[in-house]
């Protein structure tokens, strides 16, 4: 008996994480709700909105973010905070250097195909620790693994360019992430149609503020 209770517990478990969810607004609305909250915490008035009792009962039952965001592991940058945002608002996919493996790939997609998420921010940061790594060519002292093999392209593309060569390569490894994620077996029909929107930008460490990078 309890084998049963347990099986159709697994299942029902199952099928609810399964379960697909259409969007709950728009592209544009998400971003505009994130670019919002980035604007209140940067000056200081924030609404901490969606973080009640009353809230986490209802989202215990299901969660239906309005935007998925792919940020860095760093402790100064979590998008729920600088976003100003609450439980159940943002699916967050944090991993040093936000770069896009397989698994954050699926992620997203989960978030996308099954919560109805139809904005994807991918958010990098000044002074990145994992960039630093890669910009300083610890790879070549033997020191290379999966993080920095990610973060290579994004050196070699900004190699040249005018300006500090860490804050170029957190930009071009934005940039090539998102060309990465929209080129994806998983997202790459709902880009072209424009269901799904994937935008990039910079997080600035001292001001709060969010450089959205152009497309």
């Amino acid at each position: 008996m309890m084998l049963a209770i347990a099986a159709l517990s697994i299942a029902t478990t199952r099928a609810v994480i399964a379960a697909d969810h259409g969007p709950t607004v728009t592209a544009a609305q998400a971003l505009q709700a994130l670019l919002d909250g980035n604007r209140r915490f940067v000056v200081g008035k924030l609404e901490h909105p969606n973080q009640t009792p009353e809230v986490r009962a209802d989202v215990a039952k299901g969660q239906h973010p309005f935007a998925s965001v792919l940020a860095c592991s760093d402790s100064r940058t979590p998008p729920e905070i600088i976003f100003d945002r609450g439980l159940g608002d943002i699916f967050t996919v944090r991993v040093a250097g936000n770069v896009a493996d397989k698994v954050v790939i699926e992620s997203l997609d989960y978030s996308v195909k099954h919560l109805g998420v139809r904005a994807v921010m991918v958010l990098g940061h000044r002074r990145c620790g994992a960039v630093i790594a890669a910009v300083a060519g610890h790879e070549e002292e033997g020191d290379v693994g999966p993080m920095l093999s990610e973060l290579r392209p994004a050196v070699a593309a900004s190699k040249g360019m005018a300006g500090d060569p860490v804050e170029n390569a957190v930009r071009e490894n934005v940039i090539l992430v998102i060309k990465n994620l929209a080129a994806s077996a998983e997202l790459s029909a709902m880009v072209k149609s424009g269901e799904l929107k994937i935008v990039g930008g910079v997080y600035d460490l001292d001001t709060g503020m969010i450089e959205m990078l152009k497309d």
